[in-house]
């Protein structure tokens, strides 16, 4: 356990998990160990958590001056631990109360913070206090729970001012966004990670003015991430929303299911939505009520071309592709719901999937970009055509299945072993569709108007002569079969891009 010394020669603790690149993280209560926060769900796979035990919890030493409890003084501790760790600029980390703290060191280090995280944050230090209302408006989301009607009770009781410890664990359920047996053993150990005297003193009595950090906060050129729980009603997803409008670089995102506590509640949807936000090659937007994750590569203002992988894949599979046509586009690979780092919503179809198409190229202002689909993005990329003509400019598909039922049918699919890149219920969800396909499908194909040239595997398992069957149904578009299997642009790049190339493509 390693120990440094701050400012005022308090020795404080951090605890290391995981390797990569350090990502300082701050624990919240206020006031209480990091031990809480664990490995946030799994992040220490992907980056180095430096988990600071704050002055008076946890491993750190207890000071004599109980005013350095002080959220404001507490700054300098963050500020001594970025020193210790020697580095310029942090990627930092803040839950409920200490993304307050997290902020106040942003407005008075900017030039010391690559990244801010803002998990669940506090917000009534940054003007934006979380109202009684918005408390029980959260709370009235879990009316069907079979233990709200004691935990309202309770909530009613302590906002008339009648607080006991016994309403305060009559709430607890509500701020998780399932009390199972994880959850209530987390929270059981609350009170005792808890150092009570240091909160009492961590918000000072005159308040802090909020001025001239909001001044600071709104001029911050660093990448800020507020992560809301739906559920969660401190702050509520709107009072969240607001807050991450207070910065010129500022995304918003909503754990669906989640309380206050969201590692514990989706470990995986918690750390896609970190994760991508800290990788810089990484970029997320907010598509049809989904978040969806995307790469991209070569000039803004060149021409966009679009990629959509395959079932089971990424927008990593398209690196090499990208790389190449990057010479004189710009290439967005988006993740499509339920893969990658995008969100994982359980619910899918190949016109989901469509509506992600849609609403991505919307929502980048990429209207009459090429779209280029492999596999299940090829059918995306198909359906999106047939519907919104205007939006696609020139379609590429890439041994996309024809949508003709199976036959025979394809049986239930079971599950590899381990730890997957994608939602497994995409395949359940994706196979039903073959078998039994929409014909509308099929029947619209002549509606498309966009050039298109559809590209086959000559050793794919689709069936190329459906393929150029296909390629017929579309008004003057192209057919051409590639010596590969059904990953034609990874098994034989080069006659792919040469393909492209003769099509007017890169």
């Amino acid at each position: 356990m390693p120990i440094f010394s701050t400012y005022d020669g308090t020795q404080l603790a951090y605890h290391l998990q995981g390797e990569g690149e350090p990502l300082i993280c701050l624990p919240g209560g206020p006031m209480r160990a990091s031990r809480y926060l664990a490995d946030l769900g799994g992040l220490s796979r992907v980056r180095q958590l430096v988990l600071l035990d704050l002055r008076g919890t946890g491993e750190s030493a207890t000071p004599e001056d109980t005013s350095t409890y002080r959220i404001d003084r507490l700054v300098e501790d963050v500020e001594a631990l970025r020193a210790h760790l020697g580095l310029d600029q942090a990627d930092l980390l803040g839950h409920s109360a200490s993304g307050e703290l997290a902020a106040l060191y942003a407005a008075r280090y900017p030039q010391h913070v690559r990244s801010l995280t803002l998990v669940t944050p506090a917000t009534g230090t940054l003007g934006l206090p979380a109202t009684d209302q918005d408390r029980r408006d959260a709370a009235a989301l879990r009316a069907h729970e079979p233990w709200y009607a004691e935990a309202a009770a309770a909530l009613a009781e302590i906002q008339a001012g009648h607080a006991t410890p016994e309403t305060w664990a009559a709430i607890r359920p509500l701020t998780y966004g399932r009390w199972d047996a994880a959850a209530q053993a987390h929270a059981a150990e609350s009170p005792r990670e808890k150092n009570a005297v240091a909160a009492s003193h961590h918000y000072p009595e005159s308040g802090i003015d909020a001025g001239p950090v909001l001044a600071a906060l709104r001029e911050l050129r660093a990448p800020v991430l507020v992560l809301a729980g739906e559920y969660d009603g401190g702050p509520t997803p709107d009072r969240a929303a607001e807050l991450a409008a207070l910065f010129p670089h500022g995304e918003f995102a909503v754990q669906r299911g989640a309380g206050h506590f969201p590692w514990m509640d989706d470990p995986g949807a918690f750390v896609r939505a970190v994760t991508a936000f800290l990788d810089p090659e990484v970029s997320s937007v907010q598509a049809g009520g989904i978040r969806l994750a995307y790469r991209t590569w070569g000039e803004p203002t060149a021409p966009p071309v679009v990629l959509a992988h395959g079932r089971g894949g990424s927008s990593l599979d398209w690196t090499g592709i990208a790389e190449a046509l990057a010479t004189r586009h710009r290439v967005y690979a988006l993740d499509l719901r339920g893969h990658g780092l995008s969100d994982w919503p359980g619910h899918y179809s190949f016109e989901f999937f469509r509506d992600d198409l849609h609403a991505f190229l919307e929502a980048r202002n990429l209207a009459g970009a090429t779209v280029i689909g492999h596999s299940m993005g090829g059918v995306a990329a198909l359906l999106l055509a047939e519907r919104d003509p205007a939006l696609t400019g020139a379609l590429v598909v890439e041994d996309a299945p024809v949508l003709l039922p199976l036959d025979p049918p394809r049986p239930p699919a079971e599950r590899p072993p381990g730890e997957l890149g994608f939602d497994w219920q995409v395949v359940a969800s994706i196979d039903a569709q073959l078998n039994a396909p929409d014909p509308a499908a099929r029947e619209d194909l002549g509606k498309i108007t966009a050039p298109t040239l559809v590209v086959g595997g000559a050793r794919s398992h689709i069936d190329q002569e459906q393929l150029a069957w296909m390629a017929e149904q579309i008004p003057g578009a192209r057919f051409v079969s590639l010596d590969a299997g059904h990953l034609v642009h990874d098994e034989n790049p080069e006659e792919f891009l040469a393909a492209l190339r003769s099509f007017g493509i890169g």
